[in-house]
């Protein structure tokens, strides 16, 4: 289980919780239960219910515009699904396109998920002096996208499709 997605009072993605947290706002009538696990339950001494993969808060909780998501090494993994963008094996660092050191930013457009090796052979030169092609391009993606993306919302979780990125 990756985390709990926790949706404002009006449906609107906030951020991603662990269960413990999810359970003491369930409990504590802060959110309701939106989506459970299937089949999987809780049980203390003297309550029992459905472990939750969607709360949803019961009061609306106002929260700054955010126009971007903020770049960070885990979000370009998660974002690139801890794949290798060279070669699609799994993934464990970060390159970047344009190395730090000819000008190239820590930013959504210029990291993506690579293997060691790869990155290794790479080294401090861009993909075409290299003679590396990228697999897929790099795209900045919106604070709801990376929030679905850490939940791993790409079609087999099981979530309903009220909550499906629109292609």
């Amino acid at each position: 289980m990756r985390g709990t997605l926790v949706l404002n009072a009006s449906f609107e993605p906030l951020s991603t919780v662990t269960l413990r947290r999810a359970v003491v706002l369930v409990m504590q009538d802060k959110a309701v239960v939106e989506q459970a696990h299937p089949g999987l339950r809780m049980r203390a001494a003297a309550v029992e219910m459905p472990v939750p993969q969607v709360i949803r808060l019961c009061r609306y909780v106002r929260v700054p515009f955010r126009r971007q998501a903020p770049w960070s090494r885990r979000g370009v993994l998660v974002r690139d699904r801890h794949r290798c963008a060279y070669c699609g094996r799994r993934a464990t660092t970060v390159d970047h396109v344009v190395p730090r050191s000819h000008g190239g930013a820590d930013s959504w457009l210029n990291t993506v998920a690579a293997c060691a090796e790869d990155n290794h052979s790479k080294a401090d030169r861009t993909p075409e002096q290299a003679g590396m092609r990228l697999l897929s391009k790099p795209f900045e993606p919106t604070p709801a996208d990376t929030l679905l993306f850490a939940l791993g919302a790409d079609g087999d979780t099981g979530l309903p499709e009220w909550l499906a990125v629109p292609a």
